[in-house]
């Protein structure tokens, strides 16, 4: 062997030299009268039948959200479809049309590039950044028409300044502190913070806000205390001559619990997408979620009796099971800690899913044995399995995943758009 002989990586042997191109390939194909691949054919082959593993996104569940919502706010109250990390996963051009069309008034993310998508989608509505950028950032949010939060007299008075230079306002939304402690100027301070750069003509406050730590949970002590350092804010910013713009304090949970902090505007975010923010609120409203996760069987095989299956061999055949592969794994979003703990359904029945979820692949056991009038199933290569949502009478939920995960729905729906296709029905 020569230096010039690299191993294998695989096997530790000589790499084999093939003089194999697929450009010769193509060209001798082609000068035997072969039919050629056609380029736009190729690029037309569905999402779907490159992979057996997608999501499918309920735009009418959306819109079902959405007038629920409504329907429980209070009069001449608007509402903004919070659609950051994109909209939970859910696809954010698509849910922001979506929304909009359903009455929404406003949209709101969480980074200038969120919202520069939005603008490069064609969507010309109001847009509310949930944060304040970095002074670089100033540009962006002044020629893609974004309205930041401020919380900081330098951003403020930077975002004047460049606002002003180029002849424009500087809209933005005034973010208090009212006791979560992550962003936000301290509610005892805003009309110090206000007298700093209220100075200045660029500056156009549009709406004032600040986000609830507590309007999730049973106890409702701190959220109170909250809400009367808000309303102290906006009565001290009215006294001072400050018009305080749109107000807006309640998120999903306040929205759906306390109705008197539903102010000038509520922001919905997790209901939006079917999720229910506590259980406080699953008599209140009949919420739908919007997303389904499926799969395609892509391999079949009776394993026997105490034979492993997956990393580790955790999990062992009891015999009379068949083992099912599905082409999904954590890297798709189904989280390896879940390995074990969740069902799926095939044919309408639940089907545990056995051994480590892999990064692109988890397999799930098919008993063979007959129980009763249980329906013995067969399950074949490219049968459809349900990973999240309802199948029959069967339903898989990503509450449920999020209960055994000790996490949150917010979480699990969001990894589920790493990787798969959308298909929006």
């Amino acid at each position: 062997m020569t230096s010039q002989e690299p191993l294998n990586g695989f096997t530790g042997f000589n790499r084999k030299n093939t003089n194999f191109q697929y450009s010769r390939a193509f060209e001798e194909a082609k000068s035997a009268g072969k039919k050629p691949l056609e380029q736009e054919r190729i690029d037309a082959i569905e999402e779907t039948d490159r992979r057996w593993a997608w999501m499918e996104i309920d735009l009418s569940a959306i819109r079902h959200n959405i007038l629920e919502a409504r329907r429980r706010m209070r009069p001449g109250s608007q509402l903004c479809a919070v659609v950051k990390a994109d909209a939970y996963g859910h696809g954010a051009e698509r849910v922001a049309r979506t929304a909009l069309n359903a009455g929404a008034e406003m949209l709101a993310v969480a980074t200038v590039d969120e919202a520069v998508e939005l603008r490069r989608a064609g969507i010309s509505a109001y847009i509310l950044l949930l944060s304040e950028p970095p002074i670089g950032a100033i540009d962006l949010l002044l020629g893609y028409q974004i309205v930041p939060s401020i919380y900081t007299v330098e951003f403020a008075l930077a975002y004047a300044e460049t606002a002003d230079l180029h002849g424009l306002r500087a809209p933005y939304h005034l973010a208090v502190n009212t006791g979560m402690n992550r962003i936000g100027v301290r509610a005892e301070d805003i009309v110090e913070f206000l007298r700093q750069v209220n100075f200045h003509r660029a500056l156009d406050l549009q709406g004032t806000f600040t986000h609830f730590a507590t309007a999730d949970c049973p106890e409702n002590l701190d959220f109170n205390i909250q809400v009367n350092r808000f309303t102290e804010t906006i009565n001290a910013m009215r006294t001072a001559g400050i018009d305080p713009g749109i107000v807006h304090a309640a998120n999903s949970a306040a929205l759906l619990r306390y109705p008197e902090v539903h102010f000038d505007m509520c922001r919905l975010g997790i209901s939006l997408y079917g999720f229910h923010p506590c259980e406080e609120t699953r008599h209140l409203v009949n919420l739908e979620p919007a997303m389904k996760v499926l799969a395609r069987v892509t391999d079949c095989k009776t394993v026997p009796m105490s034979e492993g299956v997956s990393y580790g061999l955790n999990y062992r055949s009891p015999g009379s099971v068949k083992i099912c592969t599905v082409p999904l794994g954590y890297a798709d979003g189904l989280n390896r800690a879940l390995s074990g703990r969740v069902n799926f359904i095939l044919d309408g029945q639940y089907c545990r899913q056995v051994g480590n979820i892999c990064m692109d692949q988890c397999m799930f056991e098919v008993d063979l044995r007959t129980y009763g009038t249980r329906q013995r199933l067969n399950p074949q290569i490219g049968d459809l399995v349900t990973i999240v949502g309802k199948q029959g009478d069967a339903v898989t939920t990503i509450t449920e995943m999020a209960y055994t995960l000790h996490s949150i729905e917010h979480e699990i729906c969001i990894a589920f758009s790493h990787r798969l296709p959308r298909l929006y029905v």
